[in-house]
């Protein structure tokens, strides 16, 4: 028989369950759409209690994870990181999870809510570069001339994403919900409705070009429902090179619409920093910053500064899109 040391018997060890516990919350969020890289963040966050937890030797039972617990793993983030936003992303991937351990019963209240966070430091914003974005958009738009209809179609649905977050400046998470009834199109301005979670419905305004992009998406995808034999209120939809299989579209399909579309034409692009294209571009138009929080679905105390330090050396115009679309829609 193999001998056992008194160390290997006292080697500390994690709280009975807690790596099933925490393989369930990931596969949560996988559920909620949450994308690939999101979920990295929060296993490498998650990872660091874990460790904590081995180090301080507090094999635990999960039941008993109390604010005496939270409160010296706070401190030992304090030592362990010099960086503010690396404690708090740490303390906020922590304070979810135990949201998550307390909808299951498994503790009676969540006592990181208790622990202070490091404040938050922007990082400077690296938006698309202009030549990027107009390389992007004349990519999209020309593959919206395929003889194939399906790709025609695929075309023209991430125009509509393009246009959602350049000439919106919409999150993935606020696209993902879209339905055609969120639309309100009108002669002189059309507008998107966005349902905030945390505070009333707003509407934001939609680019000139957005009709026109619109009127040919939608032909397109009627005449794709009826091949398909599929019907659904949602804006986007899923599809595969032959048929449309469900309406709507997680945030990871856009993120990987976007990633094929980065590799293939060599462009600085993520939906991030087109969004961020799109606050220069209100920027040089001379919007006004509270209208443009507004649209952002920004609290009124959110703070502009690094945009506006930075408005000299990212110029962002949006004229481009009417020009090239409506030329190449003369041109069919």
């Amino acid at each position: 028989m193999q001998n056992v040391t008194s160390t290997e018997l006292t080697k500390p060890s994690l709280p009975r369950g807690l790596s099933e516990l925490q393989s369930e919350f990931y596969s949560n969020l996988r559920t909620q759409g949450k994308s690939q890289n999101t979920l990295k963040n929060y296993k490498t966050d998650l990872d660091c209690f874990n460790l904590y937890l081995i180090e301080h030797q507090k094999a635990l039972e999960v039941s008993q994870f109390d604010q005496g617990l939270v409160s010296h793993y706070g401190e030992y983030l304090e030592k362990r990181y010099t960086s503010d936003n690396s404690r708090r992303r740490r303390v906020q991937a922590l304070r979810i999870f135990f949201d998550f351990l307390l909808a299951k019963g498994l503790i009676s209240s969540n006592p990181v809510r208790k622990l202070p966070t490091s404040p938050k430091f922007l990082d400077i914003p690296r938006p698309t570069p202009l030549v990027d974005v107009k390389t992007f958009w004349e990519a999209l738009v020309n593959e919206g001339k395929s003889q194939e209809k399906m790709t025609e179609l695929l075309a023209r649905r991430n125009q509509i994403i393009f246009l959602l977050i350049f000439g919106a400046g919409l999150k993935v998470s606020d696209i993902t919900a879209l339905s055609m009834s969120d639309l309100t199109l009108g002669e002189t301005e059309s507008r998107i409705l966005i349902r905030h979670p945390k505070r009333d419905a707003y509407t934001v305004p939609l680019p000139p070009i957005f009709n026109a992009v619109f009127e040919d998406y939608i032909r397109i995808l009627t005449e794709m429902k009826g091949r398909s034999q599929i019907e659904f209120e949602k804006l986007l939809f899923y599809a595969n090179p032959y048929r449309i299989i469900s309406g709507g579209l997680s945030p990871r399909g856009i993120e990987i619409i976007f990633e094929d579309y980065r590799h293939k034409l060599l462009i600085t692009l993520t939906p991030k920093s087109l969004r961020q294209s799109c606050i220069f571009k209100w920027i040089h138009q001379g919007k006004n910053n509270n209208l443009i929080k507004e649209w952002l679905g920004l609290a009124p105390s959110y703070d502009l500064k690094l945009y506006l330090e930075h408005t000299p050396t990212h110029p962002m115009n949006d004229e481009f899109l009417t020009d090239f679309y409506l030329s190449k829609r003369v041109l069919n």
